[in-house]
């Protein structure tokens, strides 16, 4: 491994370690009640470490019931983990989600409701709304996905379709205090948008909803189009009496994973610049744009001065047109080195923190200056593999991936330009 990809990868770590839950949950945890029960429930990516991690904290067994990715689950001494599947939801999820909204239901005034809410708690917290079919709501969910759909349209309308999502959680748990718990994984760290919001008021509508399912395409049933035209399916509301005894807290977000990775750039005598942590688009765009500033500052030292890192996260997206596995870390790393043509001194990583780039059980890839010559040597073709949205098999064939295993946590994704 050259020095380059050392030091990309020392930052990734330092970014993933700053949002382990046991690192940032403990701080914001609330004093066990004089009276009543504390109940623990959640659901997505780090939802088991984030139960651990109290478990650990309070030194004692909760009671409880979290749902996480296959794979991602940690043992705890009282809380049972549930794993379902993402992020296409299956029936596990749908069952966890039901068994979690019935705990939510029988919590009474005296009772506190700790919500432990990270990435991916959209497709695990499955439970469609009444009159929405768990086929149809897992159809629309699979075609936004492949649609090029900001995550923030994707949940707008997975608020709209979900009987726990959007609020509605937190109302179920009601009377009882509720503090959410949140790791978030969006651009903007919006807590409506985190797992869609289980805890919050939602202001967006069912009008909203179908605009975004009408922009891009997406196939609705009559029934379902009637239902949202007629806001069957409202969530939650901003000044919903069953929210007043609601807190929510952000514990780790994708600036703080940023600042992490600065401090390694740092310590390496390497001047850190943080472009923004809640940067979207097509994937591919990202990469042009990125390698333009990239090589303006390679060969003009502008508008930051050489050696440095450019350092950003947030979520691009993919629209799947080819055969390939998608993928958008490893898609904007692609579309980056082909612009960049082997660009001398410029090295970069980019990678999903819950390490799983799309439905990859792969985080991301590295690339620098001789990664083209390299595939074109092995009789790969970058545009090719560009055109058919295959970067995990591109990366795969270089053995240039990025495999952390699950993380247990989630802060989006990670991208790093250093340029020597």
């Amino acid at each position: 491994m050259s020095a380059p990809d050392a030091l990309l990868r020392r930052m990734f770590e330092a970014a993933i370690s700053s949002a382990r839950p046991e690192t940032c949950l403990p701080a914001f945890l609330p004093p066990l009640p004089d009276e009543g029960r504390l109940v623990v429930i959640g659901a997505g990516k780090a939802s088991a470490a984030m139960a651990r991690a109290a478990e650990l904290h309070y030194r004692r067994p909760l009671e409880g019931l979290v749902v996480t990715r296959y794979g991602h689950a940690v043992p705890c001494e009282g809380v049972e983990i549930v794993e379902a599947a993402h992020p296409v939801p299956d029936a596990a999820g749908r069952e966890a989600a039901r068994r979690i909204l019935d705990l939510a239901r029988s919590l009474g005034p005296a009772d506190t409701a700790l919500c432990l809410i990270s990435g991916g708690g959209s497709a695990l917290l499955a439970l469609p709304a009444e009159g929405v079919s768990f086929e149809e709501k897992t159809a629309i969910n699979r075609a936004l996905l492949a649609s090029g759909a900001t995550i923030g349209e994707i949940n707008r309308v997975r608020r709209h379709l979900s009987a726990i999502k959007g609020g509605r959680l937190a109302a179920a748990c009601h009377p009882a205090r509720v503090v959410t718990l949140l790791i978030s994984d969006v651009p903007g760290d919006d807590p409506t948008d985190i797992a869609s919001g289980p805890t919050v008021a939602d202001p967006t509508t069912c009008a909203d909803a179908r605009a975004v399912i009408d922009r891009h395409g997406i196939a609705l049933s009559p029934a379902l189009a009637r239902a949202l035209e007629a806001g069957e399916t409202e969530s939650v509301k901003p000044g919903d009496p069953r929210l007043a005894r609601t807190e929510t807290h952000l514990v780790a977000t994708p600036q703080a994973a940023l600042e992490a990775a600065a401090g390694v750039a740092r310590a390496a005598g390497i001047a850190p610049h943080i472009l923004g942590d809640a940067l979207e688009g097509e994937a591919r765009d990202m990469g042009l744009v990125m390698a333009g500033i990239s090589r303006q500052v390679a060969t003009r030292g502008q508008p930051f001065a050489r050696p440095c890192v450019l350092l950003s996260g947030g979520e691009t997206t993919v629209t799947l047109r080819g055969k390939g596995r998608g993928g958008r870390n490893v898609e904007f790393l692609l579309a980056l080195a082909l612009a960049l043509d082997g660009q001398a001194g410029v090295h970069a990583i980019a990678g999903d923190t819950d390490g799983v780039d799309g439905a990859e059980e792969v985080a991301g890839a590295v690339i620098g200056p001789d990664t083209l010559a390299r595939a074109r040597a092995r009789g790969l073709s970058p545009r090719a593999s560009l055109d058919d949205n295959d970067g995990h098999g591109f990366f795969e064939a270089l053995g240039d991936q990025v495999i952390t295993g699950p993380t247990l946590t989630n802060v989006n994704d990670f991208r790093a330009i250093l340029i020597e």
